[in-house]
């Protein structure tokens, strides 16, 4: 099994270069993109429009009750015909994994404005500041130390997630491995090579979020 594993990444270990490459860029779109659009949505959550309130409760309980995989063919199929441009395979589940995690990044960071007392909301604005500057400079930075465990866990979940783009023959890991396995005949050793490097990214990931809750417990005291 290690000669066969050796075998592999010293004759295809380019595929799964090319495959990690395209995980980390899927990844941190969908991070990038999924927790601005998920912080847009809490907020609009707060407001007192019982219409978009109603909106964006319905918009969350669907993508949270489907399937990813469900969305991610709707989103293939449905885009091309309604979008006036040519839109590529990966450009659509993209755009279906950002929607994805939009709708669980809005309902983290949401519990976490709720977290923090009102009584400070009340006092900026007593003082005279605008509730806008009131949730950027205080709430929102308190709330970001109070989800930063569960946002990081989603962040890691987005990174697994990506590897559903395999299935639309997007080049990214778990098509390398598809790839190397379709060549070889070696299923297991090809699995087995591109676990390791999924585990060795989310173990990183989730040391990267560890030593950001111990400085943020830091500055805090």
């Amino acid at each position: 099994m290690l000669g066969q594993i050796i075998k592999i990444i010293s004759k295809y270990g380019y595929v799964y270069w090319e495959g990690l490459i395209g995980t980390l860029w899927i990844s941190l779109v969908t991070v990038v993109l999924g927790t601005l659009v998920g912080t847009i949505i809490a907020i609009a959550r707060m407001s007192r429009n019982r219409i978009l309130n109603k909106i964006l409760n319905c918009y969350i309980e669907i993508l949270r009750g489907t399937p990813i995989l469900l969305q991610l063919y709707f989103f293939w199929i449905f885009l091309p015909k309604v979008i006036p441009f040519e839109m590529t395979d990966l450009q659509c589940v993209i755009t279906a994994l950002i929607v994805n995690a939009s709708s669980y990044v809005a309902e983290i960071i949401r519990a976490g404005i709720q977290a923090v007392d009102y009584g400070q909301t009340e006092a900026a604005l007593s003082l005279g500041m605008s509730r806008r500057n009131c949730m950027l400079r205080i709430i929102l930075p308190q709330a970001v130390r109070n989800i930063l465990p569960a946002l990081g866990n989603e962040f890691i979940s987005m990174i697994k997630q990506a590897s559903l783009a395999s299935v639309f023959f997007v080049a990214e890991l778990t098509t390398s491995f598809r790839t190397i396995q379709s060549i070889t005949f070696m299923a297991i050793p090809a699995i087995m090579i591109a676990g390791a490097i999924y585990l060795i990214l989310t173990s990183s990931l989730s040391r990267l979020v560890g030593v950001c809750e111990t400085k943020l417990a830091v500055y805090d005291r």
